[in-house]
């Protein structure tokens, strides 16, 4: 939630964000746990842990009961959504050649953490990018990226939630 302004806290469906998470938490059958909760007791108590970014408010909970159930292979699992976006080297200031954006992925939402990986875990993991605590944990072990649908996109301004609900309403979700 730090560094992001009053952007989770933004309505989608009437919602802010951070209740619509929330709801797909619940609905996936994850259940919802407060960031005054210990680490130490996350990490005793055998189970996973699903970090879900609130800016990805309109994820289907189907998709995060799917990466739950990933998880259970033991292996770190994140949602990840193509890059549309035209990627180019820069180097010494100067822009280059335009990079293979197939084999690049933007990283969205959940990240689940199995019982194991938690339980090595001494503080809990920094969730203010979740890109770059992917790339962290890939440099611990494993990690599966799984291709999340499009209303798993991540709004990054306000003119974002328009988009997802446009894309929402257009497949019967609100």
């Amino acid at each position: 939630m730090t560094g992001r302004g009053s952007l989770p806290f933004a309505l989608v469906h009437g919602e802010s964000l951070v209740a619509a998470a929330s709801f797909a938490l619940e609905e996936a059958g994850v259940q919802l746990v407060d960031f005054n909760v210990p680490w130490d007791e996350l990490r005793a108590s055998g189970r996973p842990v699903v970090l879900h970014d609130p800016l990805c408010p309109l994820t289907p909970p189907d998709f995060i009961a799917a990466a739950v159930a990933a998880a259970a292979s033991g292996e770190v699992v994140a949602g990840c959504r193509p890059v549309t976006d035209t990627l180019k080297q820069v180097t010494d200031g100067f822009v280059g050649a335009t990079v293979d954006r197939d084999a690049h992925v933007v990283v969205s939402s959940p990240v689940v953490l199995p019982p194991a990986v938690v339980a090595e875990m001494a503080v809990p993991p920094d969730t203010d990018d979740f890109a770059l605590l992917v790339q962290r944990l890939r440099a611990g072990g494993a990690v599966r990226l799984l291709d999340a649908p499009p209303l798993g996109r991540r709004a990054g301004e306000q003119a974002d939630l328009a988009l997802l609900e446009a894309m929402s309403a257009s497949q019967g979700v609100s």
